[in-house]
Order: structure tokens, then C-alpha cells, then sequence
């Protein structure tokens, strides 16, 4: 694995941390590899309940490596289309995770760096420290391939003002559009408590909510019904809701007839 990537496991908690503060973690082919390769180490490891994303040193990530953006200006179309589809894969593959997935921004996420954090399920930003925004439009780049996930997150025309406007916005700021969703002084500690009380959910259920929810967002009413109709129906059929239930049913005085 790259060293521009640690990860490890606390507890039952996977750690991924973009490991290159001399340049604010910014990414670059190397890291984005070694980020993909940690990713799925982690989500094939059945005694992983969740992930959290994090940096080290002041920013969490800086969006694109300066030197990696002068070798774009040589690149030719299918370097490019090439270069292209593994940013994509970086972000669909977080976006995609069928476990719970934590950013916990210890300071600015900017581009790309943003994109990182809106795959993840929750943003935790760290206060007086954090700043986000998209500013490819400053460099006459156009963030195409994580602007599903800015919309994802924001209405079609806060997301458009985001990212045409290039600003950068304070972790409160943010929060306030719904961008992230806590600010907190210790982002790791937070992080760990929200996926510790995560973690007393059923893993079974949070993996096909997730993916319920991902396929829904792109249907129409009609058909999102019919999906939901069908995901609730095989639910019923889980072990984890039939010992959840049970649980419950026995918690309040129901009991079984056989």
C-alpha cells in the first residue's frame, strides 16, 4: 500500500488517513490507488462494522496535487479519459460502500477533497478549522464527475451557486446549506461515538438501506415503490429481524403463540 495512505482497525471501526501533509493530502494517482486499495481491504473484512475517513496534519485534503494538475496540461484525450475514470472510481466506490462511512474533517476539504467527504454518509468538521468549497471554476476546470454528489447533498440550484462561485465557506457555513452535518472541536472522538452507536444497528439493514437508498434517488415514484415493496418484503425474511423483533416483542411484554 502507499505511504500517502495509513489505515488500520480500532475496536470493530476501520481508519483510512491520507497520509501527505506536506501538500495538504491532496490527491494524486498514487494516493487515490493506495486510497481504493485500503477502501476494500477494509470493506471485505467482516469484523469491520464501519469506516471513517480522516487526515493528517491541518487539512484533510486539498483537492488535486499541483504537480499531478501540470502533467494534465501534457495529457493527451485517452490519458485524460484514463486519468478520468480513476477519480471516478475513487468516488463512486466510497459513494458506494454498503458500510457506514464517516469523513472526519480535521481541517479544509476543498475540489476533490470535498467530493471525498460528500461520498461519505456523515461529515463531522472540525470547528474553527474546517473550510470547504469547489474551486476548479477559478482554474477554468469544471468539477463534473463530483457534482452527482454535490446534488446528492444540496438542491440544483445551491449546488449550481456552489459551484460556480468557486467560495470558500467555514464549517459553520456549510452546516448551515446542510453540506455537513456536525461541527465539533474533536472530530475523530466524535466520529468514533457516532459509528460506536451505529454499530448496535443491524450491519444487514444498514447495508440495504444504503443501497435502497442509492437506487431509489435515481427512480421515478412509481418504481421506487416497487423496489421498496420488494426490499421490505425480503427484509421480513431476515434472521436480524427475527431476533430484532423478538427482542422487542419480549421488552414489551408480547409474547409468542405458538
Amino acid at each position: 500500500m502507499s505511504s500517502l495512505i495509513m489505515s488500520g482497525i480500532k475496536g470493530k471501526i476501520g481508519i483510512i488517513k491520507l497520509n501527505n501533509p506536506a501538500k495538504r493530502n491532496a490527491l494524486s494517482p498514487e494516493l487515490i490507488k493506495g486510497f481504493l486499495s485500503a477502501l476494500n481491504e477494509l470493506e471485505n473484512n467482516d469484523e469491520v462494522f464501519g469506516v471513517i475517513i480522516t487526515g493528517e496534519g491541518k487539512a484533510f485534503c486539498a483537492g488535486a496535487d499541483l504537480s499531478y494538475l501540470k502533467d494534465l496540461q501534457s495529457n493527451s484525450l485517452i490519458e485524460n479519459e484514463k486519468d478520468s475514470s480513476l477519480m471516478a472510481e475513487l468516488f463512486v466506490s466510497l459513494y458506494e460502500c454498503d458500510k457506514p462511512t464517516i469523513a472526519a474533517l480535521n481541517g479544509a476539504a476543498i475540489a476533490g477533497g470535498c467530493g471525498l467527504a460528500l461520498a461519505c454518509d456523515y461529515i463531522i468538521a472540525k470547528k474553527d478549522a474546517a473550510a470547504f468549497g469547489f474551486t476548479e471554476v477559478k482554474i477554468g476546470f469544471v468539477p463534473a464527475i463530483i457534482s452527482f454528489l454535490v446534488l446528492k447533498r444540496l438542491s440544483e440550484a445551491k449546488a449550481r451557486q456552489l459551484l460556480i462561485g468557486g467560495n470558500i465557506l467555514s464549517a459553520e457555513e456549510a452546516q448551515t446549506i446542510g453540506l455537513i452535518d456536525f461541527v465539533d472541536e474533536d472530530v475523530l472522538n466524535f466520529s468514533f461515538n457516532l459509528m460506536n452507536n451505529l454499530s448496535s444497528n443491524s450491519k444487514t439493514s444498514i447495508r440495504e438501506i444504503k443501497k435502497m437508498t442509492r437506487a431509489i434517488s435515481g427512480m421515478t415514484s412509481k418504481n421506487a415503490v416497487e423496489y421498496a415493496k420488494n426490499i421490505n418484503a425480503l427484509s421480513r425474511t431476515s434472521q436480524d429481524f427475527t431476533n430484532g423483533l423478538n427482542t422487542f416483542l419480549t421488552n414489551h411484554g408480547v409474547k409468542n403463540e405458538e
